[in-house]
């Protein structure tokens, strides 16, 4: 690789810093005694217990006054102040000096150790008095260095490292110079420890299930496919985990859940990634009205558990997760916002009525894909706070049991939240005469030209026969939830390591 002036400048640091005998990359672990949080919560009231403290971190900045100097330390995201004086310092391992080394070897960037005691200075501020610092790790890349200034009484931040690019590609730079990122992904735990703790709470069990599949299924998506040497044979990365969830509903299980990867082979956007977080939960013995009280009653929570409060700033818009919320089927949405009943419509006409919402339709599509394509376009997006939109032609939902009082529909739910679905639900399918013929039918949508159509599988199919329970199931979107009770504004900012396009 080519070297930036920069880095071939600390790069010669680092050699210099070998040929005086100071290993820039030491083996040894740093005994840390205190954290910067620790100390910078419970300082004031026990000053005796930091008469000694030994703390590492990243070096963010340092202002240089002679024989003086004050370095600012990053430990576990939180920055403290170190005040380092010439003639209480020993330098770095007693092996150099305060001009030599620290003044013109050490960088920002590096991971250094401070052995000293705790102090506050003349302006307040709860500092550490290093008596010597230990070089951990010379950094060779320079961090994005971000200023301040003060223009006018207002601050004025500078050479921000804001690209979004950028950030995605080097999460690792995001987090050291943008302290809010990691404040994303806390969030992010948070969601996640929520709907595990009220998922266990119900007595599921978590589980783990295939991700390479040899056939995939449990949703209309387009798959990855690999190809397994051994055994020659062509696999496909999980769409979903929902039938080898069921078939463990099938074994006897009352409650299974599964925080799962899973993987579509589609386009990208701010609401999409191809590979994506999801739980996907099934509880025996219930149904989606169950699953409606469920949802509602654990989202609710988790919001509380976040913010404190069940209203959340998304934007420009106010979300509010306080249960109850509004509940209304598909049929009625679309009229609501169409003013077109839909209801009975036959393909053709529901194709002509696209038309004339100015909804661009492929020819290989159903009915239910249509009656889908105008609530994504006329309905979904303006739905903000959280909607359960319930009973959904037969068509939409090949997994979903028929609704008890019409057979046309079936019983599912779409909690739908800032204009995107969060979280899908049925109850479950467990007729495996109805279910064959549904896959059958999908079979037949695929010879239309559907690429989502969903493929048969004969072993889910034997699994139903051996009988299933009545099950409610649901799976919410991680990533999507984040993004909500985040405030972020795309699938990217609350994934670790989204995809990117090769720079190359």
């Amino acid at each position: 690789m080519n070297h930036t002036e920069q880095e071939l400048i600390r790069i010669d640091k680092k050699l210099e810093l070998e040929s005086i005998g100071i290993d820039p990359y030491p083996s040894a672990t740093f005994p840390s005694n205190a954290t910067a949080k620790d100390i910078l919560e419970n300082f004031t009231n026990e000053p005796a217990k930091y008469e000694q403290v030994s703390i590492a971190g990243r070096i963010l900045s340092r202002r240089i006054m002679g024989s003086a100097s004050f370095v600012e330390i990053c430990d576990d995201g939180i920055k403290i102040q170190v005040y380092i004086n010439k003639d209480t310092f020993c330098g770095i391992e007693d092996k150099s000096s305060y001009d030599r080394v620290f003044k013109k070897l050490i960088d920002i960037g590096d991971i250094v150790g401070i052995y000293g005691y705790v102090f506050t200075t003349k302006v307040g501020v709860v500092s550490i008095h290093a008596n010597k610092l230990v070089l951990l790790s010379k950094a060779l890349s320079p961090l994005p260095i971000v200023k301040e200034t003060i223009e006018d009484g207002v601050k004025k931040i500078h050479d921000a490292f804001t690209d979004p690019e950028a950030r995605y590609r080097k999460r690792y730079v995001d987090l050291l110079v943008n302290p809010h990122v990691r404040e994303i992904f806390s969030i992010r735990n948070k969601v996640i420890r929520g709907i595990r703790e009220a998922l266990d709470n119900q007595g599921c069990l978590e589980v783990e299930t295939p991700i390479l599949q040899p056939i995939y299924g449990g949703a209309s998506a387009k798959p990855f496919s690999t190809h397994h040497n051994a055994l020659d044979m062509k696999l496909y990365l999980r769409i979903s985990n929902e039938l080898y969830l069921k078939r463990l509903i099938v074994g006897g299980y009352k409650g299974v859940y599964e925080f799962s990867k899973d993987f579509r082979n589609e386009g990208m956007s701010r609401f999409h990634n191809p590979e994506f977080t999801q739980v996907e939960l099934y509880v025996a013995y219930k149904d989606y009205l169950w699953m409606m009280d469920f949802i509602e009653d654990t989202l609710e929570k988790t919001a509380i558990g976040i913010h404190g409060t069940t209203k959340l700033t998304v934007g420009n818009n106010t979300i509010d997760f306080k249960k109850p919320w509004k509940r209304i089927t598909m049929f009625e949405v679309i009229k609501q916002f169409t003013n077109v009943d839909i209801s009975n419509m036959s393909e053709e006409d529901l194709q002509q009525s696209a038309k004339q919402m100015g909804i661009a339709i492929d020819a290989s599509v159903n009915k239910g894909k249509i009656i889908d394509e105008i609530f994504g376009a006329k309905c979904e997006p303006y739905l903000i706070n959280p909607t359960i939109i319930t009973d959904y032609p037969v068509e939409m939902s090949p997994l979903a049991k028929r609704h008890r009082d019409n057979p046309n529909l079936v019983e599912r739910f779409e909690v739908i939240c800032n204009g995107k679905e969060i979280c899908n639900a049925f109850s479950e399918l467990n007729d495996p005469i109805d279910q064959r013929k549904r896959f059958q039918e999908q079979t037949d949508l695929g010879k239309r030209g559907d690429l989502e159509a969903m493929v048969l599988d004969e072993d889910f199919l034997q699994a139903l026969g051996y009988g299933m329970p009545q099950t409610a199931g649901a799976g919410i979107g991680i990533d999507r939830l984040v993004m909500i009770m985040a405030n972020a504004s795309s699938i990217q900012e609350v994934i670790f390591f989204p995809q990117m396009k090769s720079e190359v």
